[in-house]
């Protein structure tokens, strides 16, 4: 039996950036991954949806571009200029193959990482068998060409991930065994754009789909159970977003709990949603996305064995990412508290300083969030209600993106915003949102003064580029 000094079992954005650490650090690593090497973020998740946005906004742009003085003209046979209205679409086969491209291209990244840093990486599922002798653990593989290989390793990695979420409601499981009946996984992949499209949940996977399905040319309808969407986000910067959603042709049905699937007839025609209230009666749909949530993947690992305590489905870890049986971690969404690949990298980061005998202590206080929809949003720290509920004595200065020289120069009639919440006595800044072009780009600038805890006072001694969207963020400090 081979010996490690650390396996992992996963290998999405916590297990391989916690593989090429802790190699890179001289612990002798292997990494097995039950599928795909990435994990949901790159294959499934972050980066597919983002390939696929790009060309909403490509399309967005071209079909705007008049207000920005770019017009499009063609050429007769004669070679005289011949002005046309273009009809602008999207070729979703052209960017789904674009998708693949950019999924290869990463995941091969990845793997020649791994390769740098000496990591061996296993393709199959792995759990954990049983303690060793030695005082590690037996980690066996079971499935894949190795199925039934055994390594013993002095620590363990749990890095598992998590899986769509599907209410036991009527007709869902037979809407996934048919296919009418969707995940995040399958959106990525449709082979056709459908005619109406229903999303069940309004959270980050629903709203980036729901941008990206519109403007492919479906009837979207998103169907949340909250009366806003994007929840926790900053409840301004919500309004925002839903406001421009809606604008583009995103049809919202908010304060309505979803109750069940209408199958479709043999023919394909009567399906959809039912909801409650009841008010629209069946929601009509060719396809129905249910993105409700993710559920961490905590069985299978072979945690009950050793007795990993888990709570609300989730396995509990410290600050350190360690579980409460010695040498055993947990990072990324199988511990539950943020369910981002950032978070994930961040805690590996975290895991492996402590195996490598120099920890460091993983915060989420300040961790940011982003939704990449047109126009993107992003928010990092506490909002204005979070802080009023713990109490907080804040000041709140809220800016319109206008105040940017950039902004107005690049975009035509937006209404974005960013607001900044302080500590009222001491001036830190306590949380910072954003509505508009680059957010998720300048949202880490307000995630290190977050985690600074300058005061504004010296916070306007920084020096920012001019002209740049990010120059709110200093208008704010100047206004405390």
């Amino acid at each position: 039996m081979d010996k490690y000094d650390l396996a992992i079992i996963g290998g999405g954005p916590a297990g391989y950036h916690a593989a090429g650490l802790a190699a890179g650090g001289g612990l002798k690593t292997i990494l097995f991954e039950a599928d795909k090497l990435g994990g949901v973020c790159l294959n499934e998740g972050c980066i597919p949806t983002k390939a696929m946005l790009n060309a909403s906004k490509h399309l967005y742009y071209a079909r705007n571009a008049g207000a920005y003085g770019v017009m499009a003209s063609y050429k007769s046979a004669g070679g005289a200029a011949a002005p046309e209205n273009p009809e602008f679409r999207i070729n979703h086969e052209a960017v789904l193959a674009r998708k693949e491209k950019v999924i290869r291209t990463l995941t091969a990244g990845v793997r020649s990482q791994l390769k740098s840093a000496n990591a061996e990486v296993a393709a199959g599922k792995a759990e954990i068998t049983g303690p060793a002798g030695a005082g590690g653990y037996i980690v066996t593989q079971s499935s894949g060409q190795e199925a039934g290989r055994a390594a013993e390793a002095a620590r363990v990695l749990i890095a598992t991930g998590s899986s769509p979420v599907m209410p036991p409601l009527e007709g869902v499981a037979q809407g996934l065994a048919s296919g009418f009946v969707i995940t995040s996984t399958e959106a990525l992949s449709l082979a056709k754009v459908p005619e109406r499209f229903v999303i069940i949940g309004g959270g980050i996977i629903g709203l980036e789909l729901a941008d990206y399905y519109n403007s492919a040319g479906s009837q979207v309808t998103v169907v949340e159970m909250l009366d806003r969407i994007a929840y926790p986000m900053e409840s301004e910067t919500s309004r925002i977003l839903f406001n421009n959603l809606k604008k583009r042709g995103v049809n919202f049905m908010l304060g309505s709990r979803f109750t069940g699937i209408v199958q479709p007839g043999a023919d394909g025609s009567g399906g959809g949603v039912t909801a409650e209230p009841a008010s629209q009666g069946i929601v009509p749909a060719d396809k129905v996305l249910v993105a409700i949530g993710r559920r961490p993947n905590i069985s299978g690992a072979g945690i009950e064995r050793l007795g990993i305590y888990a709570e609300r489905g989730a396995i509990v870890t410290d600050d350190c990412m360690r579980t409460n049986v010695p040498g055993i971690y947990a990072a990324g969404d199988v511990n539950g508290k943020l369910m981002l690949a950032h978070t994930a990298y961040r805690e590996a980061e975290c895991a492996v300083s402590h195996m490598l005998g120099s920890p460091v202590r993983m915060r989420y206080d300040a961790i940011p969030s982003a939704v990449y929809t047109n126009p993107e949003s992003a928010g990092a720290g506490e909002t204005e209600e979070s802080a009023a509920a713990k109490g907080l004595d804040v000041k709140v200065v809220k800016l319109p993106l206008r105040f940017s020289g950039r902004y107005i120069a690049e975009v035509d009639g937006g209404d974005g915003i960013c607001k900044v919440i302080f500590d009222r006595r001491s001036g830190a800044v306590l949380g910072a949102h954003i509505v508009g072009p680059y957010a998720s780009e300048i949202i880490v600038s307000a995630a290190f003064m977050i985690e600074s805890k300058r005061p504004a006072k010296a916070l306007r001694e920084l020096t920012f580029p001019h002209p740049t969207v990010g120059e709110a963020l200093r208008e704010a400090i100047f206004e405390f």
